[in-house]
Order: C-alpha cells, then sequence, then structure tokens
C-alpha cells in the first residue's frame, strides 16, 4: 500500500512539474502553431496529474462522501483535459507538419 502511494505521488509530481514545463514554453513561445502544440500538452499533463490525484483520494484516504466526491469531480475535469489535449495535440501537430 505505501509503495503504490509512493509511487502516484512521484507521478503526481512528475506531471506537475510538466504542467508547469509547457505553461513556461507556452508563454514564452511566439509562434501560434507551437503554443497551440505547448498548450496541448499542458492540458494532456494536467488531466493525467487530476486523474492521479483523484485515485489518490478516492482509494488512499478515510472513507467519506465529501472525498469520494472531490475524487469524482477532479476524474471528470482530468479526462476532459486529456482527451481536449490529446484532440488539440493532433491538430497542432498536423499544422506544425503540413
Amino acid at each position: 500500500m505505501l509503495a503504490a502511494q509512493t509511487i502516484l505521488f512521484l507521478l503526481i509530481c512528475v506531471m506537475l512539474a510538466l504542467t508547469v514545463f509547457y505553461s513556461f514554453r507556452y508563454r514564452r513561445e511566439a509562434e501560434p502553431t507551437k503554443r497551440g502544440l505547448y498548450t496541448a500538452r499542458m492540458n494532456i499533463c494536467m488531466g493525467l496529474m487530476l486523474v492521479l490525484i483523484a485515485i489518490t483520494q478516492i482509494f488512499f484516504f478515510s472513507e467519506s462522501s465529501f472525498r469520494r466526491i472531490f475524487g469524482t469531480v477532479l476524474v471528470l475535469i482530468g479526462v476532459f483535459n486529456f482527451f481536449v489535449g490529446v484532440r488539440n495535440h493532433g491538430h497542432y501537430d498536423r499544422q506544425l507538419r503540413g
């Protein structure tokens, strides 16, 4: 149980670092296509991070209806962010290559 919590914590930290990294890259980029690509990557990382946080809230803490609701909301927001990021990444990647 402790190993799973540690792995999830490390994954959350990695996703947070990648979200911040792509956020800075987005703000420094002048070309609109690359800005969109960095925003899409940021959304993908943020979505994964929110899903991982939700998993820790739902499974590793005391049984509470507030934690269950909070975890469910985070899963929904995270999945939405992830899919929007994947869709936008494909769009901007095709623009950048073509």
